[in-house]
């Protein structure tokens, strides 16, 4: 059994391990109410007779377990406290019913405030690490990944966008009721929920969800989008959500977000500067969507995996090559503290630009070492290998050391597990050369 994780220690119980969410929500907007009803499928991990929710700014007002009104519950600051009807031993399968509202609102934690949060006209959820407690009770932990299904009743002047799959909304009494699907494994911190004046669009397969008056503007900002997953596809293999969302908020956000199948960027986001950003969120879909670390230590996984994927868009559209890019960041790095270990960054740091770029660079000095061909089958064997499962950093030293014996062995210690940034090996001639890569079949760039 897996045991809490040391960077959000209290979050999650390990006792046991869900197997799907059944969320109904109702919300108002202009009130900012919310009611749910939330049916929790779990699986005991070892013989328990109770267990606990992360559940934090909302109220609970009945619990049952398997329908049985027999079953108590405590509630604090941070959770519930379920006491079964009776004993569940390991391998068991139970149900945990949750009924509960409240006026939903961000928690406070070391990476600032997360979760639900109110927009000028709207709503949307940024629930990485902590956040997902903040509008429904959960098994906050990254590796107790299960299947969703998301429905949210709001007023009829609203458009919601949500983890899954879209069914057609139902518009009654002033109201409508949007419901989506999600068959493939989520993390909690990875499930949304977006509402706004929004309308949709499509540019392709993907869904575009806007303000009206945003919307031209959007579908010319991200219309590079199907090509970008069509270069992903040929770079780390077939794309592996169900659904490809973009939301554009009427908001200005800090920073765009990524959620299972789904990415989000603010009004502000139409930007040269930010462009990049694009092809970051939409890597994530396979690195830290599909791909999802056990651990928030191996937060590189994620990261440093998305911030390569920008450089290999960025080549195969005729920017700047990975070569170039990954000098330049170097450079950067070089000159920023030397303190950081990417292997295990610690909570505060686990989010600090460095993880990002050490461990995009970690990549590129594999790629050198080991050729462009031998570097990009790693890389889509690595992907295909873990398709919707759990990946740590020592699987992915087993992966390298399958390939490149002890050079590849000593190439990430170096990297992941000294603080000291290393020299990039030199790129040899068919790495530095701009050319288009291996692995990208598409079109050229366009205008």
């Amino acid at each position: 059994m897996i045991g809490p994780d040391p960077y959000t220690p209290r979050s999650g119980d390990t006792s046991f391990d869900v197997v799907s969410y059944d969320l109904d929500l109702h919300y108002r907007v202009h009130t900012n109410r919310l009611e749910g009803r939330a049916i929790v499928n779990a699986v005991a991990a070892e013989q328990v007779r109770s267990v606990r929710l992360d559940l934090v700014g909302l109220r609970a007002s009945r619990v049952r377990v398997d329908g049985d009104a027999r079953t108590r519950h405590q509630q604090d600051a941070a959770g519930l406290r379920v006491r079964l009807p009776r004993v569940i031993e390991p391998g068991e399968e139970f149900s945990i019913e949750v009924r509960y509202a409240g006026s939903p609102r961000p928690r406070r934690s070391t990476w600032g405030t997360i979760g639900w949060e109110e927009l000028e006209d709207g709503v949307l959820v940024a629930a990485q690490p902590i956040g997902a407690p903040t509008w429904f009770p959960c098994n906050d932990r990254p590796d107790d990944r299960a299947r969703f299904r998301i429905a949210v009743t709001t007023e009829d002047d609203y458009v919601v966008a949500a983890t899954g799959v879209p069914r057609p909304p139902v518009r009654t009494g002033g109201a409508t009721r949007w419901e989506f699907v999600s068959d493939v494994p989520t993390a909690t911190y990875l499930a949304a929920v977006h509402i706004g004046p929004y309308r949709e669009s499509a540019l392709g397969d993907v869904r575009l969800v806007a303000p009206t008056r945003l919307l031209p503007a959007a579908r010319r900002w991200f219309a590079d989008v199907p090509r970008i997953l069509e270069c992903f596809e040929a770079a780390f293999g077939p794309y592996p959500q169900e659904q490809c969302t973009i939301v554009v908020t009427p908001d200005d956000l800090e920073i765009p977000l990524e959620a299972q199948g789904l990415v989000v960027f603010g009004a502000n986001h139409f930007e040269p500067e930010t462009s990049r950003l694009i092809s970051h969120e939409i890597a994530h879909q396979w690195f830290g969507n599909s791909l999802g670390v056990e651990k928030w230590r191996d937060i590189w996984l994620n990261e440093g995996f998305a911030c390569f994927a920008e450089w290999v868009w960025s080549e195969a559209s005729g920017g700047p090559t990975i070569a170039e890019l990954a000098e330049e960041h170097h450079t950067r790095l070089r000159a920023l503290p030397q303190d950081l270990v990417i292997s295990d960054p610690g909570p505060a740091l686990m989010f600090d630009d460095r993880v990002y770029k050490r461990g995009a660079l970690t990549l590129e000095a594999l790629r050198r070492t080991l050729g462009p061909d031998v570097f990009a089958g790693l890389l889509r064997d690595w992907v295909a290998a873990h398709r919707h499962s759990l990946v740590t950093t020592d699987v992915y030293r087993e992966a390298v050391e399958r390939i490149a014996g002890a050079v590849g062995t000593t190439l990430l210690a170096e990297w992941l597990d000294a603080p000291v940034l290393p020299p990039l090996p030199e790129a040899p001639p068919d790495v530095a050369v701009r050319a288009r890569p291996r692995w990208f079949r598409g079109r050229g760039p366009q205008g």
